[in-house]
């Protein structure tokens, strides 16, 4: 059985994890701003959802593109 190379990364690939990671810091973020709100600290939960949201992003890149 012989093991194929991976396939070169296209400027296509390298937008769409930009997307991945940027959406998920976004959505965390806003997640985070919600939940702080209704705690007092919208800011707060802004700044710690964007900091889950970019670990998270993260996690999905190397999941999608691992085989690159």
């Amino acid at each position: 059985m012989q093991k194929t190379s991976p396939s070169r990364v296209t400027g296509r690939d390298v937008a769409g994890a930009g997307v991945f990671l940027l959406s998920a810091n976004l959505l965390f973020a806003a997640i985070g701003a919600g939940i702080g709100a209704i705690f007092g600290g919208a800011l707060a939960g802004g700044v710690v959802g964007f900091l889950i949201g970019f670990v998270v992003g993260v996690y999905v890149v190397t999941r999608r593109f691992r085989n690159y």
